[in-house]
């Protein structure tokens, strides 16, 4: 009998199961764009044990557009009792550093991975609500990174605009597997293309030297059996958990029906992060102004 892995083990397999893909496996054709220079230099900047504030402003004023979009972040309805923002300075010590590494984060992940094509047009807005959303679900919950919930819902379906750029024929792949209801999307995408965009958003968050958890959830957030596995850490489970509940919401709010990971798994999923689908109409009336913010910026 095999031992079960440990969370560590399970982490270090995830990552040896995309190096091997990408080396010999069915994503040698995926091409994955390089991290950003500026996103690694935030990213350096935020890992001291003092975050380098001054370091942050610098890379927040090189890019012009980017500093337009921390000033619109800080002076939407969630700031609505302030004058708005004039300078990125300002907009920063609004936001705090946090909400600003979120910021910049997201600007510049869609700078360096642009979803030109028709199929994905709200790719970004999508990923963007997501990631929002997240962050929201994780004040609620005691234990959960309110950044690194941030970040997986961010990347979770980053896979998608990568393989529309490197795989012909993808943009069908979308089309079908939204149509199809004898098998899921994930399903459609492998048996077109041998693999699936938690596969390929997975090693886009290693290549990119995200946390470790955020790789794991990425690559995991469609294996939603996963509760009830022994070599799963419990943050990836909370982040799994709370992303189906996160494009849960996102979908009540867009007058959406119900998706199937909420249709077959709500109750694991409640189960899992301890609350009650009364907890979850409460987080819907809090998120809708925060998604608004979102969608007016």
């Amino acid at each position: 009998m095999t031992a079960a892995l440990s969370p560590t083990r399970l982490t270090d397999d995830i990552a040896r199961e995309l190096d091997h893909a990408q080396r010999r496996g069915p994503l040698q054709q995926i091409v994955i764009p390089p991290c950003p220079c500026l996103l690694t230099q935030l990213q350096q900047a935020l890992a001291a044990a003092e975050p380098d504030l001054g370091e942050v402003a610098r890379i927040a004023g090189s890019d012009v557009a980017m500093c337009a979009t921390l000033i619109r972040a800080a002076s939407g309805a969630a700031f609505a009792a302030f004058a708005p923002a004039q300078t990125v300075g300002q907009a920063m010590t609004r936001l705090g550093l946090e909400q600003t590494a979120a910021v910049m984060t997201a600007f510049l992940t869609r700078k360096a991975i642009p979803a030109d094509s028709r199929h994905l047009q709200r790719f970004w807005e999508r990923s963007a609500l997501r990631a929002v959303a997240m962050e929201h679900i994780a004040r609620q919950l005691p234990g959960l990174s309110p950044d690194i919930a941030y970040t997986f819902g961010l990347f979770a379906h980053v896979g998608q605009p990568v393989m529309l750029q490197s795989l012909r024929g993808y943009g069908s792949t979308i089309v079908e597997g939204l149509a199809r209801r004898d098998r899921t999307f994930v399903q459609t995408e492998n048996a077109n293309h041998r693999t699936d965009h938690a596969v390929v958003g997975g090693l886009v968050a290693r290549v990119w030297r995200l946390a470790p958890e955020v790789v794991s959830a990425v690559r995991l957030h469609h294996d939603l059996d996963l509760l009830g596995a022994d070599d799963v850490e419990p943050e990836v489970k909370t982040l799994v958990a709370a992303g189906v509940v996160a494009e849960h919401l996102m979908r009540r709010l867009e007058g959406l029906d119900p998706d199937p990971d909420w249709i077959g798994h709500a109750d694991a999923m409640l189960g899992w992060l301890q609350i009650g689908r009364a907890d979850v109409d409460l987080w819907e009336e809090s998120l809708a102004p925060l998604l608004d913010d979102v969608i007016r910026r």
